[in-house]
């Protein structure tokens, strides 16, 4: 290990995800393995520009690993967006002697953190903590899988009053502009149909998609909606359905936040211990503007431009069993 960093700072930004908890206490611990000095800049870049930074210790993340949220908070800061706000964070970096950085989040987080790379060449790495899954350059992103969880376990108590009363469900689910979510928890949630942004269905073809169910003697129907799709919200499709085939008796559920909370399951509890300590690694071993991934179970660091230049991409073969599941 290099012995160039001595000081490093951790912080979570963005969006929270199930798992940042168990990723914010992997770096904190493996820096004070390899002894290296750890820091915590509460509340993300806002709290990197207000100087609200603390020195960690072991015990600082105990009993962490199994809470939902980051300890650390998060908030959305307009100030970072400017030099003189990044100036302004550096210099209190600079003032506690920190030398590496490693942020928690989506690729919001990975922006800030490369442009702030780019002004002042402190090392950085970036862990995926989003719920969206929506990064390219490792297969999961941390608390993806405990949200997915979280809507399979909605889906299915819905689903008992769905067959109660006959009725057909618009259940609307998180991932901004990523179906991952949808997806997994359409063909995990028994859905009729599923409805991604990565891929535009019509009315017709979905009320031809729910009346094929009809005619197989379904009794109930249930439709996962992901959030920022072309055919609108879960509400808008709900509304355009019952004015043109008013014999469907439709509710919606919107099931929001809710997808963020709660404790993370083991495998995201796992994937942010790994994740955490690859980061702190990579810093240790020279690397810097770079995401921390696992493809195919083996740790890969992506640099910027890879990241933000391919996109995410759907499964698209999750996506066509969905449809075979369905009649």
């Amino acid at each position: 290990m290099s012995s160039e960093i001595n000081n490093i700072a951790v912080f979570t930004s963005g969006g929270d995800a199930p798992g940042m908890n168990a990723a914010i206490r992997a770096v904190v611990r493996a820096s004070i393995f390899y002894k290296k000095n750890i820091f915590g800049i509460y509340r993300g870049y806002e709290g990197m520009i207000d100087d609200d930074i603390v020195a960690l210790d072991a015990r600082s993340v105990g009993n962490i690993i199994q809470r939902g949220g980051t300890i650390l908070k998060s908030a959305r800061s307009d100030e970072f967006r400017t030099p003189e706000g990044r100036k302004k964070a550096y210099d209190n970096l600079m003032s506690r002697g920190i030398e590496g950085l490693v942020g928690i989040g989506g690729d919001g987080t990975f922006t800030g953190l490369h442009i702030f790379h780019k002004e002042f060449g402190l090392p950085v790495i970036c862990v995926p903590g989003t719920i969206d899954n929506d990064l390219p350059g490792t297969d999961y992103t941390i608390g993806y899988d405990t949200a997915t969880n979280t809507v399979v376990d909605a889906v299915d108590k819905i689903r008992d009053t769905a067959l109660s009363h006959n009725r057909l469900f618009f259940i609307e689910v998180m991932g901004r502009d990523s179906g991952a979510i949808a997806i997994n928890s359409g063909i995990a949630g028994g859905a009729a149909a599923i409805i991604i942004p990565e891929e535009e269905m019509t009315i017709d073809q979905l009320v031809a998609r729910l009346d094929k169910g009809g005619e197989n003697k379904k009794s109930s129907s249930l439709v996962i909606v992901a959030e920022g799709g072309k055919s609108g919200s879960a509400m808008d499709i709900a509304n355009e359905v019952t004015k043109r085939f008013p014999y469907y008796d439709t509710k919606v559920t919107i099931l929001g936040h809710l997808q963020r909370g709660g404790a993370p399951t083991y495998f995201d509890r796992v994937l942010a211990s790994k994740m955490g300590v690859y980061a702190v690694e990579g810093l240790l071993k020279g690397k810097s503007d770079v995401m921390v991934g696992i493809k195919d179970n083996i740790t890969v660091f992506n640099d910027f431009e890879t990241i933000m230049s391919n996109g995410h991409e759907i499964d698209t073969d999750a996506l066509r069993i969905s449809k075979i599941l369905s009649i």
